[in-house]
């Protein structure tokens, strides 16, 4: 069991590999299976624009401190580009350029009328003050203010960005375009236009999911063992869905390290002690690693941390028979291949983890109309979309021979394939 005591750890360090390179390479191979012409590979693999901006803040000490920030438009053959920001230390031009390929995935997945995008600054919000943020966010906004809006690129929360710098965002562009526009940001408060169930969307949809693969394997969501690595936004929601439906969570990880008990953790417990930023296992003296973590016995593991965590090193010692990808590319494709081998389903990231941006499209179709649904309205809604992806993507793989991910790879770009061929860009 699990004990009370406040100790020191480190990140765990993962794996460096390049994740615009894997996801060029699934790509490439799913237009291929679909018999799409190089062409189209040569326009879908790199975003259609990458801006690059700096954003001067002056910080509490007085010092003007100059951070990097980016916006990548993956394609808008489909419709305006849609995804979120991060605020992070680690952002890399590289890693903004692949989330918003991603981002163009999930939207063909759920059958959104979008192209993907997103964004991110380099910094470390956890040092940060909130007037700081505040003028950070503000200052991204009117760095790249000349090419989102509305019906251009809709941002959205990601990485270490809530509710609140959204709000601020929104306020920003309401300036500059002298116009109140709820539609310009989705993952607001609710009374900004914000919708109802957006905050817990991610880990709704991947919930949805979750349930719809223990289906095919048999497994019992009730008393299903089940480990979660992260313990963020996603990662805590996930934790309380699963836990209330009477699944065994029998290990946790945050950025410090990781918890496991066979016997299961106190989930409510932990998630009264956990800080803002998802920080629970600092608390206790008998944690384990992120790495060790994967290794322990268990049903169903999700990743809802960050990238490439199960690698070539680690895909051999899983025990899980699931896997659900609720973070960004946590599986690189070495380890994909020794999974699938290992008839381990894994059900991927841009499947997984689309419920967010379905229920941002849900709140920018609300904001458009000026008419706002009930949470029970939002829940059917998107429990009826991704039970429905899920399905078509399984389907899919089963009679195609191909793993879970070249299959929603194979779903997600077709839509956008088709559009460019009938603009005549290809």
């Amino acid at each position: 069991m699990v004990t009370d005591k406040a100790v020191d750890s480190t990140e765990e360090n993962h794996e460096n590999l390049d994740v615009l390179d894997s996801t060029r390479t699934v790509i490439k191979t799913a237009l291929e299976k679909l018999g799409y012409s190089d062409e189209v590979y040569e326009l879908l693999k790199d975003p259609l624009r990458m801006m690059s901006v700096r954003i001067p803040v002056r910080m509490d000490d007085g010092k003007v401190k100059v951070f990097t920030g980016y916006r990548a438009q993956h394609n808008d053959a489909v419709g305006p580009t849609k995804g979120g920001i991060r605020f992070h230390p680690d952002v890399t031009a590289k890693e903004v350029k692949a989330l918003s390929i991603w981002m163009s995935l999930k939207a063909g997945i759920v059958d959104l009328p979008y192209g993907g995008a997103k964004g991110g600054i380099i910094c470390d919000p956890r040092q940060m003050s909130f007037r700081e943020l505040e003028q950070l966010s503000r200052g991204y906004v009117r760095a790249v203010s000349q090419i989102v809006g509305p019906t251009k690129d809709i941002p959205a929360p990601d990485v270490f960005t809530n509710s609140q710098i959204m709000a601020w965002m929104m306020d920003e562009y309401s300036k500059i375009d002298e116009y109140n526009s709820p539609g310009f940001i989705t993952g607001k408060p609710i009374v900004l236009g914000g919708s109802h169930g957006r905050e817990s969307a991610t880990a709704k949809g991947v919930t949805i999911v979750l349930n719809e693969a223990a289906k095919k394997r048999g497994i019992d969501i009730k008393g299903a063992r089940i480990i979660i690595q992260g313990f963020g936004n996603a990662g805590s929601y996930l934790s309380k869905f699963l836990y209330d439906q009477g699944a065994k969570i029998v290990g946790i990880a945050d950025a410090h390290g990781a918890l496991y008990d066979a016997d299961g953790l106190d989930i409510d417990y932990l998630l009264d002690r956990r800080d803002s930023f998802g920080t629970v296992t600092n608390l206790f003296d008998n944690t384990i690693s992120n790495k060790e973590l994967f290794e322990q016995e268990c049903d169903i593991i999700i990743p809802a941390a960050v990238e490439n965590q199960i690698t070539r090193d680690n895909a051999h010692k899983i025990k899980a028979s699931i896997i659900v990808e609720a973070a960004n590319g946590p599986t690189t494709a070495e380890a994909t291949q020794i999974l699938t081998e290992r008839g381990i389903l894994l059900v991927p990231d841009v499947l997984a983890s689309a419920g967010g941006v379905t229920v941002s499209y849900f709140e920018w179709v609300q904001n458009n109309q000026g008419y706002y649904w009930s949470e029970e309205e939002i829940d059917q809604k998107l429990h009826e979309i991704m039970i429905n992806a899920f399905e078509t993507i399984y389907n899919l793989s089963q009679t195609r021979k191909v793993d879970m991910r070249l299959a929603a790879y194979m779903i997600g770009v077709r839509k956008m394939a088709e559009a460019a061929r009938f603009r005549g860009w290809v």
